[in-house]
């Protein structure tokens, strides 16, 4: 089963152990969870408030086109009322 999952974070977690450095994904892209490879990049140009779904290959679509907010201003079809 598929399920979506809000990530807020753009950018990954950097843990230290020891003497090493490890990047751990926060933006929930990563193909080798859960470390991070970088996918976190496609994020950077996102607008705020607005909430995406990314594909395998990491195309993005936003939800907010998809499904628009119920309370915002409602427009008549041409010819309507």
């Amino acid at each position: 089963m598929s399920r979506m999952i809000r990530h807020d974070a753009t950018r990954p977690a950097l843990i230290s152990i020891g003497d090493k450095v490890v990047a751990v994904c926060q933006c929930g892209l990563s193909q080798n969870k859960p470390f991070c490879d970088g996918s976190h990049r496609v994020t950077r140009d996102e607008e705020p408030n607005k909430l995406y779904a990314y594909d395998r290959e990491k195309k993005r679509v936003a939800l907010d086109d998809l499904f628009p907010d119920p309370g915002a201003e409602k427009h008549s079809p041409p010819g309507g009322n």
